[in-house]
């Protein structure tokens, strides 16, 4: 019954953190991908440089986001640490939109807004699944398992009580 219950708990916080991150992405989606076209289409930047800079903003936007809703209960090793990794993660996740874009436009000579945003989407697909799986690796890492030894005996161990109102928590998408 127990194994039940663990693999319970760990499906369901699996499935908070996915709604998490896919509303955190959806809004990240809608910032990189409206304003790409607002750089390309109505500012006149080019193809490649609009992409790069609306998903600099979306990037900062889903940093935010996810470090602070997403996976705020996931252990903190620093905002500085995080957040270039999180770019560097987010430079590797922006090539394939890139490799993408550039491709339709200079290769196939489509110039045009639909071929741009299908080129656009397909790539930050590819991209996105990239991010998923880096982001939870190696940004947002998981909180350090939590003993599973009686309190008494880790109060005795540590010689500490711990404060009435505080009580630790492991992550259940790493317990076991």
């Amino acid at each position: 019954m127990q194994f039940l219950r663990r693999a319970y708990e760990r499906f369901a916080a699996l499935i908070h953190e996915l709604i998490k991150f896919g509303l955190v992405g959806a809004i990240a989606f809608v910032i990189d991908f409206g304003g790409t076209n607002v750089l390309r289409f109505g500012v006149g930047m080019g193809p490649l440089f609009s992409k790069v800079v609306a998903t600099i903003v979306a990037a900062t936007f889903a940093y935010l986001g996810n470090r602070f809703w997403t996976y705020r209960h996931r252990e903190q090793s620093g905002l500085a640490r995080e957040y270039v990794l999180f770019f560097l993660l987010n430079g590797i996740g922006l090539l394939p939109p890139l490799l993408i874009i550039g491709f339709v436009t200079y290769s196939l000579g489509l110039h045009d807004a639909v071929s741009y945003n299908i080129a656009q989407f397909v790539g930050v697909g590819l991209g996105t699944l990239f991010r998923l799986w880096s982001y939870k690796k190696w940004v947002f890492l998981a909180a350090p398992e939590l003993a599973e030894e009686p309190v008494e005996a880790a109060v005795e161990r540590v010689g500490a009580r711990p404060h009435p109102d505080v009580k630790a928590q492991a992550d259940p998408l790493t317990t076991s």
